[in-house]
């Protein structure tokens, strides 16, 4: 047991001086370690990863995040250091004794180096952020994109001199992820960082827009790294008032350091680096994916040959199997069995014709309606009026004839205008019509005296 006690003692003492080298504190920073501000946020606790074991974080981009506990949230910052800008980020974070991490671009750690070493000195995790912060590493040549990340790490190592402290992070600038530059960060031994939510403080927003993104994203994850820039006066403007709601709200500050040689990586679970695992307690509501099945044999299916066929007079004939039971013969060559399955049976022509009904002749034939009675034509005709009906009565090309083609003849008018009470009389098989009131004085066309024929109204019974 004193063994075992002397040898944590001994680790401890290691990790405290390595903490130091790092320029980080051992103990996470309460509000009683915080000077001047007893209600600071403080950090909670320091993670400890390893590039190599996990080399993509952040799921934005990626299956995986860091392995944080709910209410626990890692602040980014990128494109620094910028003065004045950056500065006032590195003393807010101060007051608030909040350590981050720092995404540096190359060309701004030349142009001001003490920025870049004010970020180490204060604590704050280093990283990089290539050397000309380009939007187009994720179709750019490799060659070039790794000249962007080696001159990146190059020009941040000299700004740091020979203090050192530059950790394995690396973020894509824009986000913009190519796997060959993931491959080639890997390689090196470095970590690839997207973030779990922005605050959009890159954009043309105002600083309170840049708050409210920034704790509503939060409040959807629950947990997760926040993604904010050091060169952008919205940001700071906001960072106060994002500070002082995530202590109101109980979230709780986490400050990432790298794994090294003596610094053990902080032991976790595989779901941990999760957003949100999958509980033992609540059943999983999709459906497990499909495993990739590795076959043995991939040999495909033998495909007929021209030896396979045999035939004579130009046809082509299948050779029998040797499992064929039943061989039959065609001009001496055998023919293979016949297939199992049953056949289709066609049906005679014949008996189509014989299922169809052939219609009766008297289903076309029309029935004569019956000829008036003279008792029911004169029950017709108004009384006081007198009405003769022939017996036969004459056919219509008859009266036609008789009655010409005079207009007021067909309409049954006199030349006045008055309509003629008519008799119908029969005279032999022709028949006439003959006027009631005698014979009229008209003539017709020059052609003399001639009978004023009307038309007789039929009435049908």
């Amino acid at each position: 047991m004193s063994n075992a006690l002397g040898i944590n003692r001994a680790r401890h003492a290691a990790v405290l001086l390595l903490s130091i080298a790092f320029g980080i504190a051992a103990a996470p920073a309460s509000a009683a370690d915080c000077p001047g501000n007893p209600d600071a946020l403080g950090t909670s606790r320091t993670l400890v990863v390893d590039p190599l074991e996990h080399r993509r974080i952040g799921t934005m981009q990626y299956a995986e995040t860091l392995p944080l506990q709910d209410h626990e949230v890692v602040l980014t910052f990128d494109d620094g250091p910028l003065p004045p800008h950056s500065t006032q980020v590195l003393n807010i974070l101060a007051s608030q004794c909040v350590k981050a991490t720092f995404f540096i671009i190359g060309r701004m750690a030349r142009s001001f180096p003490e920025g870049v070493r004010r970020v180490r000195d204060a604590g704050h995790s280093i990283g990089t952020h290539s050397q000309n912060h380009p939007l187009s590493m994720n179709r750019m040549p490799i060659e070039r994109a790794r000249q962007e990340i080696d001159d990146g790490i190059a020009a941040t190592e000299a700004a740091l001199g020979d203090g050192g402290g530059l950790a394995p992070f690396f973020r894509i600038p824009g986000l913009l992820r190519a796997e060959a530059v993931e491959d080639y960060l890997a390689s090196r031994g470095i970590q690839t960082w997207s973030a779990d939510f922005p605050a959009d403080d890159w954009r043309h927003v105002s600083s309170g827009r840049v708050y409210d993104l920034a704790m509503k994203r939060l409040e959807a994850k629950g947990k997760g790294i926040l993604l904010l820039h050091d060169i952008q006066a919205r940001t700071v403007a906001a960072l106060p008032r994002i500070l002082h709601e995530l202590k109101a709200r109980g979230y709780r500050i986490v400050h990432v350091v790298p794994a090294t040689p003596e610094l053990p990586a902080t032991p976790t679970e595989p779901q941990q680096w999760q957003l949100h695992p999958p509980s033992e307690t609540v059943a999983i509501s999709h459906w497990p994916k499909v495993p990739n099945f590795a076959f043995a044999r991939t040999d495909l299916f033998a495909s007929p040959a021209l030896s396979d066929f045999d035939g004579t007079d130009g046809m082509l004939l299948l050779q029998p199997e040797p499992f064929d039971r039943v061989s039959r013969h065609v001009r001496g060559v055998p023919l293979p069995q016949e297939a199992p399955w049953p056949r289709e049976w066609l049906l005679p022509a014949s008996s189509a014709a014989v299922a169809l009904p052939v219609p009766a002749k008297t289903v076309f034939e029309l029935p004569e309606l019956p000829r008036p009675t003279p008792e029911a034509v004169a029950r017709l005709v108004p009384r006081g009026k007198p009405v003769v009906v022939a017996e036969h009565e004459p056919p219509p090309e008859a009266v036609s004839a008789r009655v010409g083609n005079s207009p007021r003849a067909l309409r049954g008018k006199n030349r006045f205008g008055h309509r003629k009470q008519l008799s119908v009389s029969h005279k032999g098989r022709r028949g006439t019509a003959v006027a009631a009131h005698g014979r009229s004085n008209a003539t017709h066309a020059g052609r003399g005296p001639a009978k004023h024929l009307a038309q007789v109204k039929k009435r049908n019974v």
